[in-house]
C-alpha cells in the first residue's frame, strides 16, 4: 500500500465564501476524503491557511522544512496551494529540495472544492497519480497534465486550463488510460537529497518598457537590493541610448550586485550572442536567463544568492541545470 503525505496551504481549493470574498479555510479533511482510495494511505499536514497572494518567502521554508521531516518515508508527496503564485512555490521548492528521492506534487483548483462545477476533483485524483508514481522529482499537476515545477506558469485567470509547461513540454497527462509519463523529460538526479533552506530575499524584478527610467536601478542599490532580474525585450533587448540601461547593469555587477536577464517573451530562449542591444548587456555583466521561466530566474536568483555572494560563482550557478530549469546545449 502506497503511503502520500497531503500537506496543505490554503488557496482557492480551500476557500468558502464571505462578505469580502472568498476566503481559505481548513477543507483538509473534505481534500483527504476525496483523495482516499484502497491502494493508499493519506497522513495529513496542514501547515497553513492562506490564499496564495500571501505565500512569501517565510511560508516556502515552512512547505520545504514539512517536506523534508517526511520524504524519507513516505512514497510520495501532495501540496495544495493556491494558484496565483504557485509557480513561484513550484519553483523555489525545485531549488529547496534537490534531488529528491519521490515525487512532490503540488495542485489546487481555479474554483472551490465546495462548489458544484469544481475542477478540484481532478487535479486532486491527478496529483494522486503521480505522487504514486515513483518519478522523483517537484512537480505540478493541473487540468490532467503534469509540468516540471520549474517550468510551470500560470497563464489564464479563469480557464481550468491555469497552467502551462513553458520552453519545456509536460512531462505527463492522464488520458482515459491512466497516467501517461515521458520518462525522457524526467529529471536525472546523480547526486544525494539536499536540503536547502538558505536564501536572499531581496531580490528585485523590473519589466523593462520604452520609458522606464534606468534611475531606478541608483534607488534598488541605494536601497539595499542585492539583486535584480530584468525582464528584457524579445530575445534579450537593452537599451543603450538615451535611456541607458546597459551601463546600469555595470554599475550593480561592480558593486557585486548580479543582474540577470530574462525575455518578456513567455516562449523561447533569450539570446544575448544576435543583437548589439543584447551583446552590450553581457560585455556589462549581465547574466543569461536562457529559457527560463521569470518565476524560476527570480527564485534561482534568490538561491544563488544564499549560497554565495561572489557573482563569478553565481554565473556558474545559473549555467549548471539543477531541476531542469533550463536547457543546455
Amino acid at each position: 500500500m502506497k503511503k502520500i503525505l497531503l500537506i496543505t496551504t490554503g488557496g482557492t481549493i480551500s476557500s468558502l465564501p464571505s462578505e469580502n470574498g472568498l476566503i481559505p479555510a481548513d477543507c483538509s479533511e473534505s481534500i483527504v476524503r476525496i483523495l482516499n482510495d484502497k491502494e493508499t494511505t493519506i497522513l495529513l499536514k496542514n501547515i497553513m491557511v492562506l490564499d496564495s497572494s500571501n505565500i512569501q518567502p517565510e511560508e516556502w521554508k515552512m512547505i520545504a522544512e514539512a517536506i523534508n521531516e517526511t520524504i524519507q518515508s513516505v512514497d510520495g508527496i501532495i501540496v495544495t496551494h493556491g494558484t496565483d503564485t504557485m509557480a513561484y512555490t513550484t519553483s523555489m521548492i525545485s531549488f529547496m529540495i534537490q534531488n529528491p528521492p519521490i515525487p512532490i506534487v503540488f495542485t489546487g483548483s481555479q474554483l472551490p472544492i465546495i462548489h458544484p462545477l469544481t475542477d478540484a476533483v481532478a487535479n486532486l485524483k491527478c496529483a494522486l497519480e503521480m505522487a504514486k508514481s515513483a518519478y522523483p522529482g517537484v512537480f505540478l499537476a493541473f487540468d490532467r497534465k503534469i509540468i516540471l515545477g520549474c517550468r510551470a506558469v500560470k497563464v489564464r485567470t479563469e480557464g481550468f486550463t491555469a497552467f502551462e509547461s513553458i520552453n519545456f513540454h509536460s512531462i505527463g497527462k492522464i488520458t482515459a488510460t491512466g497516467l501517461h509519463i515521458n520518462e525522457s523529460l524526467l529529471p536525472h538526479y546523480t547526486k544525494p537529497f539536499k536540503l536547502c533552506l538558505n536564501i536572499e530575499t531581496n531580490v528585485f524584478l523590473l519589466k523593462l518598457t520604452p520609458t522606464t527610467n534606468p534611475n531606478i536601478v541608483d534607488l534598488l542599490i541605494e536601497n539595499g537590493i542585492r539583486g535584480i532580474v530584468i525582464e528584457a525585450y524579445g530575445a534579450g533587448g537593452i537599451s543603450f541610448i538615451r535611456r541607458d540601461f546597459v551601463s546600469k547593469i555595470k554599475q550593480a555587477t561592480e558593486k557585486q550586485i548580479p543582474v540577470v536577464v530574462c525575455s518578456q517573451c513567455l516562449y523561447e530562449s533569450s539570446n544575448f550572442q544576435i543583437y548589439e542591444v543584447g551583446k552590450k548587456a553581457l560585455q556589462n555583466g549581465a547574466i543569461d536567463a536562457l529559457d527560463m521561466t521569470t518565476e524560476s530566474a527570480v527564485c534561482k536568483l534568490m538561491y544563488a544568492l544564499g549560497q554565495t555572494k561572489d557573482i563569478k560563482e553565481i554565473r556558474k550557478i545559473f549555467s549548471t541545470p539543477i531541476a531542469s530549469e533550463i536547457q543546455t546545449k
